[in-house]
């Protein structure tokens, strides 16, 4: 096995880079199972019940995926032999993150649908992730038994069904996609772009494949209504799911050839036409490495192992690298390709591989070079964290190892933030919701072996403002330097083009051009004004208005750092701050550059920056609010109703189905803590919800004050530390 996938790694046409993702439950990792039987990788009799892709104990525990996981396949197809890198993505919304970082190693996606659910608020949050990242989908209509056994469904309804199931996936991908490929990339029946099936029964048909085979719906509702096994089962042998499905993925997703360039301009923002650039569009294995990990694994005997897409050049052994992001140098020690939890040792994979390196430290979404090179775009989720645990170790002497253990953490799921306070000693971790908390916290008991205590969720808000300031002038310590500035709400336009990853966080040095055409010709900036901009850091904007400063060169990243330092600790309660444009206006330093190092700057320039929100900007806090879907019986619909009055939310809409209501509502996070078992309780244990969407709102006046004195009471801070 390993022999066929050395010698088809370095045949790139002969590569498909895919991702399986999905709703939550509707069958993602029996369905690897079945693929990886059918490559022969694991008995048939236990895929389904193996779960051969979920590593951890708590992932099989809670029959939920919560890892991403890679694995490299060989399948026949006409004659020839293809490999396979397949990567299985958890569904829950807490785990998100894993699904944005497998998108940047793969060119398509696998999704999954539930025939009798259809389309979940998760299977478009994954669509919106895959075609963020220019990944192409193919879609799987999953566990069409359940249409016959359970719902009785005629053929008639049974292909109304998945026709409305086709419309709407089509429909969602027009209107997220790009224009160029909205329309290219929709999924067509009769061209074999959908396939059907049960993941359960191991069995798999799309159109194509039915007229080659002769076989015909009418023979699957038989084998069901006559609720016959051996039928069934003869059903996988003469349609097995592994065959449809990766015929599909080899005839309609693209190789690393056909994907990089269309996906390389999305993703790379250096100059095309340099050696690099040609060498990344063209997939390149002889031009220079370009390598981007999206996951690390911290091993207990090999250390750490991190798994990522070569993108350009050749992953050897024993090659030194550059991290770019981290300006820090490595050594590339074992390189090996993914078996499921097993790795396989291999002396060199050339691009267009998912590649695991040992002995590199690193970060996910670093760009891997070996020399200083443009980095690939930061690895940015749909959503952010929005509810913090305080967590210490029960033994004081522990301490050191927990700060170790969250550091490893990070490295290994990066959607999880930690903040190691080290003058309050107080280690926070900020999560995607309070299942991510409830897991990280369980591993770091049962897999590192580490007492430790938790504090009850708390919400993480944002600080903001809502005028324009006066100007406002912060002086060093010396009184030697000052700095003039004014703050002021940044524009509709540019909020919504940072949004749709138009306009990315970034340090700008010199003119960027990309970055001038979108702030010109969408956010109405006229091109001196586009040049001014400086910083752009989490939604905030930092510009230079002054002229003729002969010592800006000296100081500029030491007003960097400072911006990014009060937007991660604005004035109100040292909450992080979105949405505000800070300007400078002029400055005035000592003539002696003595009197104008670090310690005399970074004061200043902190307190001109608050000091300029505080003086007639009229900073607010907003809290964070998340749409949700509920599914219930209709009898609840009163309890429901009332449940969500009663925690501050809003109905924003309400279909019936048969027996069923959907509801979408608006829902402060603060509201949320215990909202699963709250809804449990009101519908007796019938109710389900998932996240739609999530964004912040400004807190209702009334709350304003309340809130700032609860969290500077809880992160103990003294008055004179809040304001300026």
């Amino acid at each position: 096995m390993v022999d066929r996938v050395k010698k088809l790694s370095s045949q790139p046409e002969k590569i498909r880079n895919i991702a399986i993702c999905a709703h939550i439950d509707h069958g993602k990792t029996t369905f690897s199972d079945n693929l990886l039987a059918g490559a022969g990788m694991m008995s048939e009799n236990l895929a389904g019940d193996a779960r051969a892709l979920d590593f951890h104990a708590d992932e099989a525990e809670r029959g939920i995926t919560i890892d991403s996981a890679s694995v490299s396949m060989v399948h026949k197809f006409d004659n020839d032999e293809y490999l396979i890198n397949l990567i299985d993505t958890p569904g829950h919304v807490d785990f998100g993150g894993d699904v944005t970082r497998a998108m940047r190693a793969v060119d398509g996606a696998i999704v999954l649908c539930c025939a009798s659910e259809g389309i979940m608020p998760q299977t478009e949050t994954v669509l919106r992730q895959a075609l963020k990242e220019r990944v192409q989908p193919v879609l799987f209509i999953n566990k069409v038994d359940r249409l016959i056994k359970e719902l009785k469904l005629t053929p008639e309804q049974m292909q109304e069904r998945f026709i409305k199931i086709i419309t709407n996936v089509n429909k969602l991908i027009k209107q997220i996609a790009e224009t160029d490929f909205g329309d290219r990339w929709q999924c067509n029946v009769q061209e074999g772009q959908v396939a059907f099936g049960s993941a359960y029964h191991n069995w798999g048909l799309s159109i194509p494949y039915m007229q080659r085979k002769g076989i015909t719906f009418k023979d699957i509702i038989t084998a069901y209504q006559n609720d016959n096994q051996d039928e069934i089962d003869a059903l996988a042998k003469k349609a097995p799911i592994h065959e449809v499905v990766l015929n599909m993925v080899i005839r309609h997703l693209p190789n690393p050839k056909q994907a990089q360039p269309y996906r390389i301009p999305k993703l790379w923002h250096g100059d095309p036409e340099s050696v690099d650039g040609k060498s990344l569009v063209n997939c390149d294995s002889k031009g220079p490495l370009f390598y981007v990990p999206i996951k690390i694994v911290v091993d207990p005997q090999a250390g750490e192992i991190v798994y990522g897409r070569c993108f350009s050049g050749t992953v050897k052994k024993g090659t030194e690298v550059v991290m770019n992001r981290a300006k820090q140098r490595g050594r590339m020690q074992q390189i090996f390709i993914a078996n499921g939890a097993k790795r396989e040792i291999i002396d060199e994979v050339p691009c267009g591989n998912i590649v695991l390196v040992g002995g590199l430290k690193t970060l996910v979404g670093e760009t891997v070079t070996t020399k200083e090179s443009d980095v690939f775009d930061e690895i940015s989720h749909l959503f952010e964290p929005v509810i913090s645990k305080a967590i210490k170790a029960k033994s004081p002497a522990d301490l050191s190892r927990l700060v170790e253990i969250l550091r490893i953490i990070q490295k290994e799921d990066p959607s999880i933030k930690i903040q190691i306070d080290e003058e309050t000693g107080q280690n926070l971790m900020h999560g995607m919701g309070e299942l991510h908390l409830e897991i990280i916290e369980n591993r770091i008991k049962t897999e590192k072996g580490l007492e430790v205590e938790t504090s009850p969720p708390i919400v993480i808000y944002r600080e903001s403002i809502t005028k324009k300031s006066e100007e406002f002038e912060g002086k060093s310590p010396n009184k030697h330097n000052k700095f003039y500035f004014t703050v002021e709400p940044v524009e509709e336009a540019v909020v919504k083009a940072i949004k749709d990853g138009k306009i990315h966080d970034m340090r700008v040095k010199g003119k960027d051009l990309e970055l001038r055409k979108v702030l010109v010709d969408e956010c109405g900036y006229d091109n001196k004004d586009a040049d001014r901009i400086k910083q752009i850091y989490n939604g905030n904007i930092l510009m230079d208005m002054t002229r003729g400063q002969v010592h800006m060169g000296e100081v500029i990243e030491m007003i960097m750092d400072t911006f990014e330092d009060v937007m991660n600790n604005g004035p109100l309660a040292r909450e992080p701050c979105f949405g505000c444009k800070v300007m400078l206006h002029d400055m005035k330093l000592h003539e002696d550059a003595i009197h104008r190092g670090p310690a005399q700057v970074y004061p200043a320039i902190r307190e001109g920056v608050r000091g300029a929100m505080m003086s007639g900007a009229v900073p607010v806090m907003f809290e964070p609010v998340q749409i949700l879907q509920i599914e219930a019986p209709s009898d609840f619909m009163g309890e429901i109703s009332k449940l969500v009055t009663s925690k501050r939310g809003q109905l924003l809409d309400v279909e019936q189905d048969d027996a069923t209501t959907h509801m979408k509502v608006k829902m402060p996070v603060m509201e949320l803590i215990g909202w699963s078992n709250d809804l449990r309780s009101s519908t007796s244990g019938r109710g389900v919800s998932s996240l739609v969407d999530q964004m912040f709102e400004r807190l209702p006046g009334e709350l304003q004050g309340k809130v700032v004195q609860q969290i500077i009471q809880r992160k103990g801070l003294a008055e004179t530390q809040v304001g300026i």
